[in-house]
């Protein structure tokens, strides 16, 4: 069974940086897959923020966050990170990690619904 768990959430100012960590377990890494980062804040609808495709490390962010956070995995594949830099306010939400292995791409992946897996969430505050 697909297992993911995200880490590195806290309270910053705005201007700091965070990099959350997510750890894919139960999987064959092998296999290319896309992996996205969401949020959501309390009475907002959850966004897309980044996607990264395994295979090929190729990345993808929303306009707002683009510049500022950036997506990555490590070598065995098993771990991405979402570096978030000059954080703003408005980036405090709970932060999820998803993965999807139905298609070998990251295609029109803020748009996807079914991901096969969801983490926990990790919570992120930013305060001016």
């Amino acid at each position: 069974q697909v297992r993911l768990e995200e880490f590195g959430g806290g309270s910053v100012q705005a201007g700091d940086s965070l990099r959350l960590s997510c750890v894919v377990s139960g999987y064959t890494f092998s296999i290319g897959k896309c992996m996205g980062w969401f949020r959501q804040a309390p009475g907002k609808k959850r966004e897309g923020v980044a996607s990264i495709y395994t295979d090929d490390s190729s990345t993808d962010y929303s306009d707002s966050v683009k510049g500022r956070f950036t997506v990555s995995q490590n070598d065995a594949r098993d771990t991405v990170y979402l570096q978030m830099t000059n954080l703003k306010p408005e980036d405090g939400a709970t932060y999820y990690c998803a993965l999807d292995r139905r298609f070998r791409s990251c295609v029109e992946w803020s748009r996807r619904t079914g991901w096969d897996a969801w983490g926990q969430g990790t919570l992120v505050n930013v305060s001016s």
